[in-house]
């Protein structure tokens, strides 16, 4: 057909497009018969990414992840571990990366959504300033069996500054509770802010009256609002998706042996998101910014070993809290602005 085509136009003088359009050819495959389009050059080979990792980096970071030390912790909660240790693999995100390459990164809770919140509205700028008490049941040896945990949490360290594990909900032991407590830490009188919600030990008379008594101002959630009291909910929720956490408690000794060592850790070892993954202890007793220090200098280390690794700027450990709130003051939202 092409040929056809051809010898239209150098025998019969008549137009190519005339041509094309007797022997029934389209134009445009006529041009591309004749003038083929090169072949597709070569794939190229990407380039090395030069911030990666080597194989035998990839495989020591996931060696650490996967050791019985880390197995239940959170890339997060071992970097900042690490850090404190003066050691340095890789960032957070890079962890978290090397996990969902090998189908190790999924969400193991249901998340309920609650209303948004507006007050009460409390303020925190340092320990010792605003408390959040709660209690929660831990399951007893048999069913509709329950013990009670009350948990007293300073809300700017999340250090836990008191508990007690008791087989009965009452306002009398609530009262033990927060005298021994607030005399145990020294706390002057107007120096505080209790915060709880409005159960019947929080609401009661005899723990009203003692507050007042000690000086110490109660604050309370709104009804039917439980996020108003994030802290102690918060802490429960850590308590209670540990591993190691028991589904049954067989005797009330069990269940106080559980909450030594999970307040233990909880305060000393546990690094916390809120509070720039230091432990609560640290912030509380004032070292958090002698250990953020550490990182940086662990983190400087780092970045001179393997600067083409840090794409924007050399790594700095997250800043400490100035303030902290339950419910930001609509002063402070205006302000920030």
């Amino acid at each position: 057909m092409d040929v056809a085509i051809e010898e239209l136009v150098t025998q019969a003088g008549v137009s190519r497009a005339r041509a094309c359009e007797l022997v029934g050819r389209s134009r445009a495959s006529h041009y591309r018969a004749k003038n083929p389009p090169p072949p597709p050059a070569p794939a190229s080979v990407p380039k090395p990414q030069p911030r990666a990792l080597r194989e035998d980096e990839r495989a020591a970071v996931l060696g650490v992840l996967h050791s019985d030390r880390f197995i239940d912790s959170a890339p997060a909660e071992v970097y900042a571990t690490l850090l404190d240790e003066g050691i340095y693999l890789a960032s957070v995100s890079t962890m978290y990366r090397l996990l969902h390459s090998v189908g190790q990164v999924r969400e193991r809770r249901a998340h309920s959504v609650h209303p948004a919140s507006v007050k009460p509205e409390l303020v925190a700028h340092g320990p010792n300033r605003v408390w959040s008490w709660d209690i929660t049941k831990l399951h007893g040896p048999a069913k509709w069996t329950y013990f009670y945990l009350y948990v007293i949490l300073d809300i700017y360290s999340r250090y836990v500054v008191g508990w007690m594990l008791a087989p009965n909900e009452r306002a009398t032991l609530a009262q033990l509770l927060i005298d021994d407590t607030v005399t145990k830490h020294s706390i002057d009188p107007d120096q505080l802010t209790l915060h709880a919600d409005r159960g019947s030990s929080m609401a009661s008379k005899p723990v009203a009256f003692l507050l007042a008594d000690l000086g110490v101002t109660k604050s309370h959630s709104r009804p039917h609002v439980p996020n108003d009291n994030p802290f102690s909910e918060s802490q429960f929720k850590t308590m209670k998706y540990r591993p190691d956490f028991p589904k049954s408690f067989d005797t009330i000794e069990q269940g106080r042996e559980f909450c030594q060592h999970f307040f233990a850790w909880y305060n000393m070892d546990h690094r916390h998101s809120g509070i720039g993954w230091h432990t609560p202890a640290s912030v509380h007793y004032g070292t958090a910014e002698e250990v953020r220090q550490q990182r940086a200098a662990t983190l400087d280390a780092a970045f001179q070993s393997h600067p083409e690794r840090f794409v924007s700027k050399p790594p700095t450990p997250p800043q400490l809290p100035t303030t902290t709130w339950i419910n930001k003051p609509e002063e402070e939202n205006a302000t920030n602005t």
